[in-house]
């Protein structure tokens, strides 16, 4: 899947010198736009003998570079899995063989785009850094009472992807296909997953606009206020 992905952007980044010389990008130029979405991730390889895949989701903003071809994405995914503990834990007792973890990662990713009309092809990738949730279970056999725990770790990673997104009369649908390489293994495991995700993307503009004026800024992200 990571190979399918490479290849993809790969492919995305011969056909900008063509799509260049044939003209400009109208829909993204000094454009913000804000993406939600919700998916899944799918853990590949090892992975899966820790991991099954719960809904997920990510929120993040795609902001335009001057040469509107590019763009940058910072954005948060918080992505939800069954767990399942196979190795012991030397500050517990027991084992936990159903339970949900938590990965919440941020990725600064950087990314080309074609636009073809209203649909647009784009590949991506950049680092992240998060934190990892993984659930612990101590028995109070006393107290008859199961007490759940969470022990968080500090991981940093790699995010890769590619999608489309389609533009309707004041918003955009999209679908985005994503690698996400965790490089702090859970359970002596390497975690790699696979992630899908649809959302809808909002043009922000103009909110941004706001936010440098109110702050004393001269100029704007549209340029429709140029600096002194």
């Amino acid at each position: 899947m990571k190979r399918f992905l490479l290849a993809f952007i790969l492919l995305l980044l011969l056909s900008m010198d063509t799509y260049a010389q044939g003209g400009v990008d109208t829909i993204h130029y000094r454009k913000v736009y804000y993406w939600g979405t919700t998916g899944m991730g799918f853990p590949i390889g090892k992975t899966k003998d820790i991991l099954s895949p719960k809904f997920s989701g990510s929120i993040g903003l795609d902001i335009s570079l001057k040469n509107s071809m590019f763009f940058v994405s910072p954005t948060l995914y918080t992505l939800s899995f069954k767990y399942k503990q196979r190795l012991p834990d030397p500050d517990f007792a027991y084992r936990i063989e159903d339970a949900n973890t938590n990965f919440y990662t941020f990725a600064f990713s950087g990314g080309v785009r074609k636009q073809m009309r209203r649909l647009n092809v784009y590949g991506f990738l950049g680092p992240g850094v998060g934190l990892t949730s993984e659930p612990r279970a101590n028995v109070l056999i006393d107290e008859k009472l199961v007490k759940m725990e969470n022990k968080n770790h500090f991981n940093l990673s790699s995010k890769l992807g590619a999608g489309a997104d389609y533009k309707f009369n004041g918003f955009f649908l999209g679908l985005e296909l994503g690698y996400l390489h965790n490089f702090r293994k859970i359970q002596h495991t390497p975690v790699n997953i696979f992630t899908v995700m649809i959302g809808l993307k909002s043009d922000i503009t103009q909110i941004g606009d706001r936010v440098i004026d109110v702050i004393g800024i001269d100029g704007s992200i549209s340029g429709k206020k140029e600096k002194k």
